[in-house]
């Protein structure tokens, strides 16, 4: 498990063109990502935490006149984003240790933030809280139940793991977010489980 779990970061990136080519551009995501922009300010200020390359998701939002910095820890990734959009701002940057010294109206750590060790996913919520601005969103999607598990990815191992949804609860409330909404395994968002939160102002 640790050595999946240490890898992640080579594995998006030694694939990002393949991955670029597989991921559904079919915005199954939408009913989600439209509650979340309902909770921003018209054209805010969208931090895409693990934003890959672009699509369909940070796509959306630039779409829609949000102003987006998107993070991956892979370089190839974010290469891709900046041939995309180049107007927009693209990091390479690991999401456990970020520290871009600025708020922001919304952020997102779709299909992102799962990868992470259960510990560094403890760590994270202070990160959030670190880059919200009043009232900000933060969207992310999790596991079901509290465990690790690992998938394949072009034969590659792809490590998962999860909190159970009493301390995701636990530390988004310590970290100053209201619950909005959550449901695990959404029939209607491809059996993910999200987690819709807002900053206290």
């Amino acid at each position: 498990m640790s050595h999946a779990a240490d890898d992640i970061i080579g594995i998006y990136d030694r694939n990002a063109a393949l991955y670029d080519k597989d991921r559904l551009r079919t915005l199954f995501e939408k009913v989600w990502l439209d509650r979340f922009l309902a909770l921003l300010p018209a054209g805010g200020a969208i931090l895409d935490i693990g934003c890959g390359m672009a699509e369909p998701i940070a796509r959306y939002f630039i779409t829609a006149g949000y102003a987006l910095t998107g993070i991956d820890a892979s370089p190839a990734m974010i290469g891709i984003c900046k041939s995309r959009f180049p107007n927009h701002d693209w990091r390479v940057a690991d999401m456990r240790t970020l520290s871009l010294g600025r708020r922001f109206d919304g952020l997102i750590a779709w299909d992102s933030f799962f990868h992470l060790t259960h510990d560094a996913q403890r760590a994270m919520f202070p990160i959030f809280r670190a880059h919200a601005a009043p009232n900000a969103a933060l969207l992310f999607t999790s596991g079901p139940s509290h465990g690790e598990s690992i998938g394949r990815y072009h034969g590659e191992p792809l490590y998962h793991s999860s909190l159970d949804a009493a301390e995701y609860i636990a530390l988004l409330e310590s970290n100053g977010f209201d619950i909005v909404a959550h449901v695990a395994n959404d029939p209607d968002c491809d059996r993910r489980t999200v987690w819709l939160a807002r900053m206290r102002s």
